[in-house]
């Protein structure tokens, strides 16, 4: 780990907040609300210039970014504020932050998908593709593979039996090869995050139903390439796949916590994100970019959520006020707030101790 995967990493982060930040400011432009301050971190101040009405600032804590409206959190009766505007735009303003981070998704994929991604491919797939291997995706428990060491995401560069040697690139032609060589020891070169060493293991010749010789799960990944012209079409195509994946998955979550089990989910503050944002760099610039798409996805839908202290609280006061024709009363809804913020900041500390536990 360098100084510049640190680097790179953090400014990929803030960089998404920036943008959120500016998605607000934009529509506020646009219908006429007038923006005190747009500024990079948070306060104490480090410089500052105002052009027009608006100060562009830099401050000292380096951890996001901010746009400051008159009238966004005490209510004004100066025409430029944003209290003073129609409950149809201040509605957009407050989702303009939130369609900035589905913007990044749909770039970052069709930047993937124009250097190539990877993907999961059939064996019997050819067209288009490059860089084919074979990797582990599911590890049974006291296999010979799970005994040996092997772990989930580690490549099967060569298998080796004797005299016999295969480098594969096909699923099908592992399986092969090891059932030629059950009760025989098998030595693997695997890859993972850049390193490659040698594992042996005994391949099995009665396993247990469902499981094979070595006891794994097994995937085909290749490099699909798309040319320019098509890849911002399969930038829109993921992102709009993957937020349903992700919302499908916390349906799944909050339904299994109702249901009295695990909810299957391990949240990741702040830490444990940056932690694997540099993993994927090892991997990388399609895996990095195509992380970083997700976690644009993940914020996205973060705050559409109806909690106060995000934008989805925002919009859901906004829903009241459309259908009561009478905004709500101004100290309700900062003490909601406020309430809110602390929560999640509470949330987030915890979240962090975790995330720092397991790295310790």
């Amino acid at each position: 780990m360098t100084i510049l995967t640190l680097a790179i990493a953090f400014f990929s982060l803030i960089s998404l907040i920036i943008i959120h930040e500016l998605g607000h400011f934009l529509l506020a432009k646009k219908f006429g609300v007038r923006v005190e301050e747009f500024g990079i971190g948070y306060p104490p101040r480090l410089i500052g210039k105002k052009i027009g009405e608006t100060i562009y600032s830099l401050n000292l804590l380096p951890f996001g970014a901010f746009v400051r409206f008159p009238g966004e959190i005490k209510r004004k009766d100066d025409l430029g504020s944003f209290s003073q505007q129609p409950v149809e735009k201040r509605f957009l303003i407050s989702l303009g932050g939130v369609l900035s981070f589905w913007i990044i998704a749909i770039l970052l994929f069709g930047i993937v998908f124009s250097i190539g991604a990877p993907v999961m491919v059939e064996d019997e797939d050819v067209s288009g593709l490059t860089e084919s291997e074979i990797r582990i995706a599911g590890i049974a428990l006291n296999s010979p593979a799970d005994r040996a060491g092997i772990k989930i995401g580690d490549t099967i560069k060569e298998l080796l039996a004797g005299n016999d040697r295969l480098i594969p690139v096909k699923i099908k032609e592992v399986q092969d090869f090891t059932n030629s060589h059950l009760g025989q020891e098998i030595k693997l070169t695997i890859e993972r995050e850049q390193d490659f060493f040698e594992i042996s293991l005994i391949a099995r010749s009665s396993p247990p139903a469902g499981e094979g010789s070595m006891g794994v799960m097994l995937v085909r990944t290749a490099i699909q390439k798309y040319p320019w012209y098509l890849s911002p079409w399969q930038g829109i195509l993921a992102t709009v796949r993957t937020t349903f994946l992700i919302i499908k998955g916390y349906m799944t979550a909050i339904g299994n916590i109702f249901q009295g089990s695990a909810s299957g989910v391990q949240l990741a503050g702040p830490v444990g994100v940056f932690q694997m944002l540099i993993q994927s760099q090892q991997l990388g610039l399609a895996y990095f970019l195509n992380f970083l798409a997700l976690i644009s996805l993940h914020l996205a839908i973060f705050n559409l959520l109806p909690i106060p202290a995000v934008d989805g609280g925002k919009m859901l006061f906004l829903g009241i006020e459309a259908v009561r024709k009478k905004p709500v009363s101004e100290n309700i809804e900062q003490n909601i707030t406020a309430f809110s913020f602390i929560i999640l900041l509470v949330l987030m500390v915890w979240v962090t101790i975790n995330d720092i536990t397991r790295l310790f």
